[in-house]
């Protein structure tokens, strides 16, 4: 069937509910774009908890452990057998028996035992009846005149706990403090709608079409033959596209079974078309569940219909990828999509040859980065908002957006990773957008040349990438 033409009026007059992602992402001949631009509501966002904090003032030389930690039960101060707090000048003892001994060292006065016995018996009761013999039973228990700070030291040693305890507690809550509300309303809206509409298992993605290798096989179409004539000059600028892309496939089915399918070596043609119904039915599952991700976006629903038809046909194609390099393998080279993965062949010049190819180049490169998923969903909504894409109208809405959306990134970069060794990052991500924006026209290009001699694109396809009847 042709392409889903674009009623302007079908949408506005819509009250239709959201279906769910997987009735929307199911194989079902699509309705259109505008008709796929509804209405979906947003969810909430989890704030870590903060972080409790006990201050510590033990004196140096001895570890600050609790009294409640070490032999696992509750400990007893050594000299007057109250609840001891922890070490203080190398012995256990409670908060009373740490500030008397601090007190008589300081004074440096000779105490006498007033019942002059010096063999008064120290408990918790009778502790404060007699200095001398307390004193005493402190230095027996093992507690050091040497280990006890002055004022100026105890003050810088508090000063010390209380800036750990600051920075402590900064590091926990940077994200809430270094993006503004607005900033982390939209974060919680993109990560709610990238967690709704693309499932990294592709546990959705059925009834798709084999290559012949795996399929019933069946007679070479004609579309397929050997071309003869004029359309051998379109045949050699196809095989020039294409002559590095040889995709191998893996599928892994339901009762254990793995299947596999390698590109072709002979020249009828098979070797370049066979995978395509297959990619053509991967790329409508995934374009799908972008329209979803767009318009759970509020910002998106909010513009024009004719300004978000515009942004979905210049962005799907650079979206795809974003979501591809998530479930890309950089060691092996594959992507790993749920039961089924793909991986490129290496040409006769090897893999430093296949890296030439600006596509695969594009995703090692992204995926060295290592970014967060909050990374990810922010650069689609920056490709998403482009204020130049053809046929957008309100150009300078969608340039206040965009820009919204980077100076996040840009926000959540700071706060989120470690400086400076990240200083550079979203110079980088950015310099990935714009490469990723060149190898999208490079593609359209690619698309449309095959289309003309072998038409294997979807309704949505054709309609996303403004493919006509010929």
């Amino acid at each position: 069937s042709g392409p889903h033409h674009l009623c302007k009026g079908s949408l506005r007059g819509s009250s239709n509910p959201l279906p769910s992602p997987q009735a929307e992402l199911a194989w079902a001949p699509p309705r259109g774009l505008e008709a796929n631009l509804e209405v979906r509501p947003g969810e909430s966002w989890n704030h870590a908890d903060p972080v409790s904090y006990k201050e510590a003032d033990s004196a140096p030389g001895k570890p600050g452990i609790s009294a409640d930690e070490g032999d696992g039960g509750l400990q007893i101060c050594r000299v007057c057998g109250d609840k001891a707090t922890g070490y203080h000048f190398n012995v256990m003892t409670c908060e009373g028996c740490k500030g008397f001994f601090r007190r008589a060292m300081k004074r440096n006065t000779r105490l006498r035992c007033p019942f002059r016995k010096g063999t008064c018996e120290i408990t918790r009761k009778t502790r404060r009846q007699c200095q001398a013999c307390r004193l005493r039973k402190c230095l027996e228990s093992g507690m050091k005149k040497e280990m006890i700070m002055s004022d100026a030291a105890v003050e810088q040693r508090r000063a010390l706990i209380r800036r750990k305890k600051r920075e402590q507690m900064d590091t926990q809550l940077v994200g809430a403090k270094g993006l503004t509300e607005e900033q982390q309303t939209m974060i919680r809206e993109l990560m709610d709608a990238q967690t709704r509409t693309f499932d990294t298992t592709f546990s959705n993605f059925k009834n798709f079409r084999l290559p012949e290798a795996l399929s019933s096989g069946g007679e070479v179409p004609e579309s397929l033959q050997t071309p003869v004539g004029e359309e051998a000059a379109k045949w050699s600028q196809i095989r020039e596209d294409l002559c590095s892309l040889k995709v191998s496939l893996r599928l892994r089915a339901e009762d254990g079974s793995v299947w596999n399918y390698k590109p072709q070596a002979d020249s009828c043609g098979r070797e370049i078309f066979s995978l395509l119904p297959h990619m053509a039915d991967m790329s409508t599952y995934m374009f799908k569940g972008i329209i979803n991700f767009a318009k759970v976006i509020s910002h998106f629903r909010d513009l024009p219909i004719e300004d978000q038809i515009s942004l979905l046909k210049g962005a799907t194609f650079e979206l795809c990828q974003l979501r591809f390099n998530t479930v890309f393998n950089a060691e092996t080279g594959t992507w790993e999509c749920g039961r089924l993965s793909y991986c490129l062949e290496d040409p006769a010049g090897g893999f430093q040859q296949l890296l030439l190819e600006p596509m695969l180049k594009f995703h090692y490169r992204l995926k060295k980065l290592q970014l967060h998923q909050e990374e990810y969903v922010l650069m689609q909504a920056i490709s998403l908002f482009s204020p130049d894409r053809p046929g957008v109208v309100q150009c300078s809405v969608v340039d206040q957006l965009q820009e919204r959306f980077a100076i996040a990134l840009k926000a959540y970069i700071e706060c989120n990773r470690p400086q400076p060794a990240y200083r550079f990052l979203f110079l980088k991500i950015m310099a990935m957008l714009t490469e990723l924006r060149s190898i999208n026209a490079q593609h359209t290009q690619r698309l449309l040349r095959i289309q003309d001699i072998h038409p294997f694109a979807s309704p949505l396809m054709r309609e996303l990438f403004n493919i006509t009847d010929g």
